[in-house]
This record gives structure tokens, sequence and C-alpha cells, in this order.
């Protein structure tokens, strides 16, 4: 899926949209895309003359990708509720295409547990396990 097919699921907009593409592989994971093009609002003061992305930003980058395994997320919200065994490894740059594989590990009701992992330049930046409720859109 594109940006444009994106926008029809995750109801993140620029300058939160944090995906280019995704796609669900063979064994039913998420496989997400987005390349850091340096001109950012998280890299802004993150940090001058050193731009290096937030952590918590590259967490929100898994988690977008992880709604892509959720085609009844269509109109509703997904919002964290929870976020754990979180590893930074390596950093994530400017010009940098970080490729985040998520795959569900459980669903209860409106909640969703997930584990997923960001790489870039073949090494692993950031790994969790999360969970998020798919809610829906606050009037």
């Amino acid at each position: 899926m594109n940006r444009d097919e994106i926008k029809e699921f995750l109801p993140h907009r620029e300058p939160m949209l944090l995906l280019d593409e995704v796609e669900i592989d063979a064994e039913g994971k998420a496989v997400g895309k987005y390349t850091v093009k340096g001109d950012e609002f998280f890299l802004q003061g993150h940090f001058p003359g050193n731009p290096i992305v937030p952590g918590v930003i590259q967490c929100e980058m898994i988690a977008q990708t992880a709604v892509a395994l959720l085609p009844d997320c269509k109109g509703k919200t997904p919002m964290y509720t929870g976020l754990n065994n979180v590893k930074f490894k390596n950093p994530l740059l400017p010009g940098d295409t970080a490729v985040m594989t998520v795959e569900l590990t459980a669903r209860r009701g409106i909640f969703c547990f997930a584990k997923g992992k960001l790489t870039a330049n073949g090494k692993l930046c950031t790994s969790a396990e999360f969970s998020f409720a798919i809610v829906p859109k606050q009037a």
C-alpha cells in the first residue's frame, strides 16, 4: 500500500503520518517503510547539528505499521494502551529508510497486542511489545 491507501485505514496525517508504504508478508506480518528526509519537525531540536530520530517516534512508526493488520480499524482511532520491553540499539538518522516488521500477538475485543522491530541499514534500531485499543472517533 502507498501513502494514499494507508490513509484509508490509518487516521494519522502529515506531519504525524510516519509510513511511506506497508505490505503484509507471507507470514502475515506487516512490513512498513519510512524514509527519514531530514526536515521532519521532530529533528529540528533533536539534536541541532546531529539529528537523530527520537525513540518515541520510532515506537510510533512501529505502532502505525501494526494498524495495517486490522481491517476493522477504518474510521476508528488506534490509541496506545501500553508499551513494554522497549530497547533502543542503534540510531535512526536522516537518509535512512526505517523498516518496521510487526505481528499481532493477541486481540481481545477492541484491545490489540503486538510486537515489532525497526531496522535500518540491516541493523536493529528499536524493538518493542505494545498494546493499543481501536476506539470510535471522538466527536
